[in-house]
């Protein structure tokens, strides 16, 4: 693993891109807020540590698909609607392809 690859740095200035796991934590923590819920109820019912939520929540960790859809149902959130609204975080809105 001696080859590092360097990605370019970005010339207009602009701040780098969020990350996919930065914007599916926000859209956790919102869920979660708006709720009114301690993270420690919804990580209980997850099936998952408190501290790895938190994590999550604040973009640190990436979490698998299954840990995903667990704190979804937690939630009470489809899967497929978490996802959307991160896509939106993220600026661009996910496309729908209808036979």
């Amino acid at each position: 693993m001696s080859n590092v690859l360097y990605f370019p740095e970005r010339r207009d200035g602009a701040d780098p891109e969020p990350l996919w796991r930065e914007s599916v934590g926000a859209e956790l923590r919102a869920q979660r807020h708006g709720r009114g819920e301690r993270i420690t109820d919804v990580a209980r019912r997850a099936g998952i540590a408190p501290q790895y939520l938190s994590e999550v929540e604040r973009g640190r960790k990436d979490p698998s698909s299954e840990v995903l859809a667990a704190v979804a149902g937690a939630l009470e959130v489809r899967l497929a609607d978490l996802t959307a609204r991160a896509a939106q975080r993220l600026g661009s809105a996910p496309t729908c392809l209808a036979a």
